[in-house]
């Protein structure tokens, strides 16, 4: 009978495999399962913006049962290179772990980290953004040397797939949107050439009722005096 993690490990390698390098690759030894090469893209808006970081990823043969433990290879002023790294996904904290998780959500989670302080936790580091700036030029200029022949030749072909993505084009879509655009505010202008004319005649109506209105209580306040004065001939002639 196949080992329930290598066959969790395979069915998660085949699923890397659809991977198109937007956002990290991953790829196991040939003749190693349980050793991972993986690159990841630094998060957007943040100082590690455009940078590609390799590390490995060493799986235990209790997985997924037991978390994966971490070591980044690029220098990257946030996680020390060649060290486990110490996060509530990886080996440091067992008691956190969840065999539903895979390594791709693992992954997810070391790329979240990597904007959050270090705050002297193992294999964690707190440079400036200045440093970890000019390290996104160099993750980007080669990739980093380890290991074997094999290990490296992994290194370099995942380090090319990286650099080789190209993200979909917005424009065809923001063309769109402008042409959506101009579309609501050409049928706003229509629809409110004939509406002009209806909010006039209101104006003009209203006028009216006020004039008819204010003319009504003249008529009235006449009408008073001309009553009283009435009352006041009929007093005298009494």
């Amino acid at each position: 009978m196949r080992n329930p993690a290598i066959k969790r490990i395979l069915q998660e390698m085949k699923e890397f495999q659809k991977e198109d390098g937007s956002e990290m690759l991953a790829v196991a030894l040939e003749d190693n399962v349980f050793e991972w090469h993986f690159a990841i893209r630094g998060p957007p808006d943040t100082e590690f913006e455009g940078g590609i970081y390799h590390g490995r990823i060493l799986l235990p043969p209790e997985y997924p049962f037991k978390p994966p433990s971490f070591l980044m290879l690029t220098p990257n002023g946030r996680f020390e290179t060649g060290v486990k790294i110490c996060l509530s996904i990886s080996s440091h904290h067992p008691e956190h772990w969840q065999p539903s998780w895979s390594v791709r959500t693992a992954l997810t989670a070391l790329v979240a980290f990597m904007p959050t302080p270090g705050g002297g936790a193992i294999g964690s580091l707190d440079y400036t953004k200045d440093e970890k700036l000019v390290l996104v030029r160099k993750s980007r200029a080669e990739p980093p040397t380890f290991g074997s022949a094999a290990r490296q030749q992994i290194i370099q072909e995942v380090h090319q797939r990286m650099l080789d993505y190209k993200a979909p084009s917005k424009q065809p879509q923001e063309a769109a949107e402008q042409q959506d655009s101009k579309s609501d505010t050409a049928d706003l202008q229509s629809a409110g050439r004939p509406a002009a004319p209806v909010a006039q005649s209101w104006e003009d109506l209203a006028l009216t009722v006020l004039a008819g209105v204010i003319c009504f209580l003249i008529a009235l306040l006449l009408l008073r005096k001309v009553i009283v004065a009435s009352g006041a001939d009929i007093t005298s002639s009494l």
